[in-house]
């Protein structure tokens, strides 16, 4: 799918893990997380990506920022991730943990777990000032007048910044991990996942400010989930993920009017409806798509 203003390429995505047994521990097998995966994404868009648990959405995400070696040494990851750096492309796959450095600022991470994400012994002020303390040259007046300005823009108090995020909510901390993320004014963020672990009703609120900071910010963004409506709210396209392959890949109205792959007609039958009328007939179609 050729675009224009293109800010982000996958070329030929391909992210194997490899199985090590026996007494030597030799590998054995391998897991293929992504398989031969390209995608285009362009300035201020937000690309969905669906698929169910173990599909390769996650591993996509972290293999665009380049982070799967730190967790995960032997992994072996080919293909090309481009980012257009100001007209050129730089393939981020080619650089050292040294070398990315640079560009780490443009592309950023929303991660699932609102929990777990946030350094519990960190004030929100600290964890929010972190990105700004390794990517500006920024003094520390005007971090704190920053961080206090971002916690305004996701919709806390700049007095909160004092707080440890044990005194939070799981929806107020999902908001200063998007904070965090808009720290370094990235042209990319990837959210993985970000409202999988908060409540209904927290979700839209969540998902309403991210639309809400992309208008105003210009932000593209990566949205990684596995519920089909949430990601028909947010995203201008989608990417169906099944068994690391993207097995189709499609402007939104496309995927939920006309799908065309077998695995994107179930994913599309199992999402719930609020109709009980015509139950027997939904079950029926379900059983007629099982893979």
């Amino acid at each position: 799918m050729k675009k224009n203003n293109e800010i982000l390429k996958v070329k030929n995505l391909n992210v194997e893990f490899p199985i090590f047994g026996g007494i030597l521990q030799r590998e054995v097998s391998h897991v293929h997380a992504v398989k031969d995966l390209s995608l285009s994404v362009c300035q201020g868009e937000t690309i969905g990506i669906v698929g169910e648990s173990g599909s390769g959405k996650s591993t996509l995400g972290k293999a665009i920022l380049n982070v799967l070696k730190i967790t995960a040494p032997d992994v072996r990851v080919t293909g090309e991730i481009l980012l257009n750096d100001n007209g050129s492309y730089i393939d981020l796959l080619k650089l050292n943990r040294k070398e990315i450095i640079p560009y780490r600022p443009q592309i950023q991470m929303i991660f699932q777990d609102p929990f777990s994400s946030l350094n519990p012994r960190m004030i929100v002020q600290d964890i929010i000032k972190e990105p700004m303390d390794i990517h500006t040259n920024m003094n520390e007046s005007e971090k704190n007048d920053k961080v206090r300005w971002l916690m305004e823009k996701v919709g806390l108090s700049g007095e909160q910044a004092m707080r440890y995020p044990h005194e939070f909510s799981g929806g107020q901390r999902q908001r200063i991990g998007i904070a965090r993320s808009l720290a370094t004014e990235p042209k990319i963020i990837i959210a993985d996942e970000p409202v999988s672990a908060l409540d209904v009703s927290i979700q839209a609120q969540v998902i309403n400010l991210m639309m809400d900071l992309q208008d105003e910010f210009n932000l593209t963004i990566l949205f990684i989930a596995h519920d089909l409506s949430v990601v028909n709210h947010i995203s201008t396209e989608i990417a169906v993920m099944y068994l690391g392959e993207a097995v189709e890949y499609n402007k939104t109205e496309e995927i939920f009017s006309n799908p065309q792959h077998k695995y994107t007609k179930t994913l599309l039958a199992a999402i719930p409806q609020p109709n009980p009328l015509g139950r027997e007939e939904r079950i029926k179609k379900r059983k007629e798509l099982d893979l």
